[in-house]
């Protein structure tokens, strides 16, 4: 039997379709499965990614228990973690699946380096996206700027690997290894519990991603080319945070919705191309690891963002005075997640009506959703703000009100968000700063007082930030 060998687990929790898990097993090797927290790697975790991250290591370690092969965590320096685990077990590999965020290939770097270095055996694979983010290159040789044609150069292509089925048995240590306790770490303190809604929308792990996409294949597939923006419908497939943390790879989705024979060609291909935007993103962030950062335009870096406290503080609390954008922060802060339509209007009313940085809406997403991922999560905020890679023109700014209109025609999602807007009739639902006065007195509805006013007129601050724009624009 060969030496034994260390599985570093990352965004990657799940046993199926495991390419490191896989090789780390290869000459009948005895392994273990280590998480290690670290403070380096993918960045500060966000409190509702925290959240969701105990749970789906409690569901991690219970699933290697069952192969006997207990989960083992530790917590600092990845490096120095890794070499006393060596030492105490006699290991003399690691194995890895990538990550593709700047701090994590810059720390992935500079482990495989040390422990090349010590004499031991590193090996990483792919398996958190489709392809690698170097694989695809324009005719001179560059990164892709531009989605449409990158979905091309993908579909060209068309390889994506068979997943791996997840390993029936698994040698574990013989050694007992020590290992610290997850209700120690104190990823989620829950003071206050602002993530208790959570778990009534969530079942974090990787059982809880396979039903999400058996559920979204038999019953809500069907729908997705026609209702995938409307906030009222849940008509998406809920995968992103399962995606986010690696419970499941995107290589089982993309051949689960392939071999679908139930699903048309046009749902098919419309949500593969959301699949394939992920890629893109990654391939954007490793072209730019400052993405989050750094305007890809570098115009918008003279771009005249107001610092208005107070109107950040109402948009993050859901507290606009718009409808479809209060229901949409409402949400996040209920859910840990946001329609993906709600998503880009709310954006842009922060980022266009508001006059703020992108970058701060980008943290606060990055704080509060459960699929706070990297590259998406920088990538479509550029794409809001017009100074990303194949970015929406600046001019092109959501009005609210026609949003909600067109997207929550009934005005069901702003109702089930905003209840204090519940007897307020369709037609003034997502614009009751317009609606007569008795209406609102039958509605229950004060203006300022149960419900707030908007904090701009939309019409002035889409001239306001127009005028911004133009003054960049040379």
């Amino acid at each position: 039997m060969a030496k034994p060998a260390i599985y570093w687990i990352r965004n990657d929790l799940r046993l199926s379709d495991n390419r490191a898990l896989t090789a780390a097993l290869e000459d009948d090797r005895a392994v273990l499965p280590v998480y290690i927290r670290e403070d380096n790697g993918n960045g500060p975790l966000g409190a509702a990614q925290a959240w969701w991250l105990e749970r789906s290591l409690e569901q991690l370690a219970a699933r290697y228990d069952e192969l006997d092969a207990p989960l083992v965590l530790r917590s600092g320096d990845p490096l120095n973690v890794l070499r006393a685990l060596i030492e105490e077990t006699g290991a003399e590999a690691v194995f890895w699946n990538r990550r593709y965020s700047t701090e994590g290939i810059r720390a992935d770097k500079a482990v495989k380096a040390a422990l090349g270095e010590d004499g031991i055996t590193v090996k990483s694979f792919a398996g958190q996206i489709l392809h690698e983010p170097s694989n695809f290159k324009t005719k001179s040789g560059g990164p892709y700027k531009v989605y449409t044609p990158f979905w091309k150069a993908f579909s060209a292509d068309q390889h994506v690997p068979d997943p791996v089925d997840a390993p029936k048995r698994l040698d574990g240590i013989s050694k007992k290894v020590k290992s610290e306790k997850l209700k120690d770490w104190k990823l989620y303190e829950g003071k206050p519990d602002w993530a208790a809604g959570f778990a009534d929308i969530w079942q974090p792990g990787e059982d809880g991603a396979l039903e999400r996409l058996d559920h979204f294949i038999e019953d809500v597939v069907e729908d997705y080319a026609a209702k995938r923006d409307r906030p009222d419908r849940q008509a998406t497939s809920m995968l992103s945070p399962h995606l986010a943390l690696g419970e499941i790879s995107p290589a089982t989705v993309w051949h689960r919705i392939n071999a679908a024979r139930s699903i048309s060609a046009e749902n098919r291909k419309k949500f593969l191309q959301e699949l394939v935007w992920r890629d893109f993103c990654h391939h954007l962030l490793f072209h730019a690891p400052d993405l989050a950062e750094k305007n890809w335009n570098g115009r918008f870096d003279d771009f005249g963002w107001k610092d208005d406290e107070e109107a950040f503080a109402a948009w993050t609390k859901g507290q606009t005075g718009y409808p479809i954008v209060d229901a949409g922060m409402r949400q996040l802060w209920r859910e840990g997640y946001m329609h993906n339509r709600v998503r880009m209007i709310a954006a842009s009313f922060l980022i266009k009506d508001l006059m703020i940085d992108w970058r701060r809406g980008e943290k606060w997403f990055r704080d509060t959703l459960v699929d706070a991922d990297p590259a998406s999560n920088a990538a479509n905020w550029q794409w809001v703000a017009g100074s990303g890679a194949d970015a929406a023109p600046f001019f092109r700014i959501f009005n609210p009100t026609l949003q909600g209109e067109k997207f929550d025609p009934h005005g069901d999602y702003v109702r089930a968000y905003v209840p204090e807007l519940k007897d307020m009739p369709k037609k003034h639902i997502h614009a009751p700063f317009d609606a007569p006065d008795d209406v609102l007195s039958q509605a229950g509805v004060t203006l300022g007082e149960t419900y707030p006013k908007p904090l701009v007129d939309h019409k002035a601050a889409r001239k306001r930030a127009l005028s911004a724009f133009e003054a960049i624009k040379e």
